[in-house]
């Protein structure tokens, strides 16, 4: 399994475990962060009152926060419980359901390949993320396009194994749309706008998935893969608002272009 990054972000969505439960609040270890610890006060609980914070958390449980302050400095993460609704708690464990299965199957084409597990992350891993939003992002762009890869530009011996382990682990969604967006910023810091502007509208939810691909700077594909054209269509519109209401607002530019996968 790969090391897992450090700090999650301001405003995040995270997956994590109730270690203890106080009256003032409870501790929460992060399961994507590597379980570090993170603290929910009473106050971000629930709405209102909180009389018996037991009766919302209890040791074990799994729940779904958002982050709402990270101090690197000191080493504090503190989460809300009250500000994630229940359409966002479902999305956030089916992704992070998704994720898990993802890296146990990057694991085992490791160790196929005869490959160290965490070398092999390092070396494949980060750079499907990097593509493809997320591993299981990754898998389901190959299941559904067995070149899909290489039209991301990846390369190397481990391709033709990896489209093997998608199909054989992966159900492949019956639908998929695509189209191009161009995006960018002639700012000085312009190019991590743009890279933050593009991960607004990467998303993989319980039926569908939305993953955008590096074509060649200013150009991206966005690919929607869902069980029907409907919804892959309404996807693809709400991914590519968001992309280029974000980089509008950085002061950048950028249109979409539709087309057929």
């Amino acid at each position: 399994m790969p090391p897992s990054p450090e700090y999650p972000d301001e405003g995040e969505l995270v997956v994590g475990t109730v270690q203890s439960v106080k009256n003032f609040g409870a501790f929460v270890a992060l399961d994507e962060y590597g379980s570090r610890e993170a603290f929910i006060h009473v106050s971000e609980i629930a709405t209102g009152w909180v009389k018996y914070i037991r009766d919302y958390v209890k040791e074990g449980q799994k729940i779904v926060c958002k982050v709402v302050e990270v101090d690197r400095a000191k080493g504090h993460v503190n989460l809300s419980l009250k500000q994630v609704n229940d359409h966002q708690r479902r999305e956030k464990i089916q992704q992070w359901k998704n994720e898990n299965k993802a890296r146990k199957i990057i694991d085992i084409l490791a160790e196929r390949l005869k490959a160290e597990p965490v070398a092999f992350y390092d070396e494949v891993g980060t750079k499907l993320i990097e593509s493809f939003g997320s591993l299981y992002g990754a898998l389901e762009a190959a299941v559904n396009d067995k070149n899909a890869l290489k039209k991301a530009h990846l390369t190397g011996n481990w391709i033709e194994q990896f489209v093997q382990i998608a199909e054989e682990n992966i159900t492949s969604s019956q639908v998929k749309v695509e189209g191009i967006l161009e995006v960018s910023s002639s700012k000085p810091d312009g190019v991590e706008d743009v890279r933050s502007s593009l991960l607004e509208g990467v998303f993989v939810g319980e039926d569908f998935s939305v993953q955008i691909q590096y074509i060649g700077a200013p150009k991206y594909r966005v690919v929607v893969t869902a069980p029907d054209y409907k919804k892959a269509e309404e996807e693809l519109k709400k991914s590519s608002d968001k992309v280029l209401k974000a980089v509008i607002k950085t002061g950048g530019i950028g249109k979409f272009t539709r087309h057929q996968a």
